[in-house]
């Protein structure tokens, strides 16, 4: 089976509703493919090798949570951005592009699906546009204490996490925001929070974090990134019976 670049693209925008957000990029249909999509490839990143793994996967469309194109670039074509709009544009394969609408949608978003696999169910969100969410184990009870939270993070993601404080009390309060979210702290302390969860850590979160006596997991801004894009993409996949296939490329950061 197959559908439409534009029906794809409006499939996308009702879900995520990109209006709603103030972005560093545009979301959406970055580059305009072939107008007919029979397999949809999803990944993190439109990077190189997403690009040339896609091709060789037959994609007609790709679906990132991170494009080709940010606020603040010198807007030419050269180097990098010419590689990879080259490959793009002589396959004839459409980019679609959300970053913080997949951020924060309640169930396919990279923070919900972050949080379904840690076991964590979100009763509330916190921030700016409210991308944070906050919540407490899904199971009932709590971890028993920081450094069982650190070892299901480590199980989950498969990689080493920066842990700054720590403590042996019960941690029930948990906020979490993936990415490069380490300036949503002072909001997750004020919420509440005994610990918080995202991709990266900047200078002043250390100090925050023993100063206020909340933990802080830097976990990987790709890391905590990886499920919002599949999770999406499968979905709409399923819709119109499109062929889907996510591929990952590594990356430690």
């Amino acid at each position: 089976m197959s559908t439409d670049r534009q029906t794809l693209l409006h499939a996308f925008d009702t879900l995520l509703q990109p209006e709603r957000f103030r972005d560093y990029g545009p979301n959406g249909l970055q580059v305009e493919g072939r107008a007919p999509i029979h397999k949809l490839v999803s990944g993190v990143t439109a990077c190189r090798a997403l690009i040339d793994a896609a091709i060789e996967a037959g994609a007609d469309a790709i679906l990132v949570h991170h494009g080709l194109f940010w606020r603040g670039q010198d807007g030419t074509v050269t180097g990098w951005m010419k590689q990879r709009l080259a490959r793009l544009l002589a396959h004839d394969i459409n980019l679609f592009a959300y970053h913080l609408p997949l951020d924060a949608h309640p169930v396919l978003g990279n923070n919900a699906q972050l949080g379904a696999r840690l076991g964590l169910e979100a009763s509330g969100r916190f921030g700016e546009q409210d991308l944070g969410f906050f919540g407490h184990r899904a199971e009932g009870g709590a971890f028993a204490d920081a450094d069982a939270l650190a070892g299901r993070l480590r199980d989950v993601l498969g990689r080493r996490v920066t842990q700054v404080g720590g403590t042996r009390a019960p941690i029930e309060r948990i906020a979490w925001c993936s990415g490069g979210a380490q300036g949503y702290f002072e909001a997750a302390i004020a919420a509440g929070a005994q610990a918080f969860i995202t991709g990266e850590i900047s200078e002043p979160q250390a100090h925050l974090a023993r100063e206020c006596e909340v933990v802080f997991y830097a976990c990987g801004h790709h890391a905590t990134e990886r499920y919002g894009a599949p999770a999406l993409a499968a979905h709409v996949a399923r819709e119109f019976g499109l062929a889907h296939e996510f591929i990952e490329i590594d990356n430690p950061a």
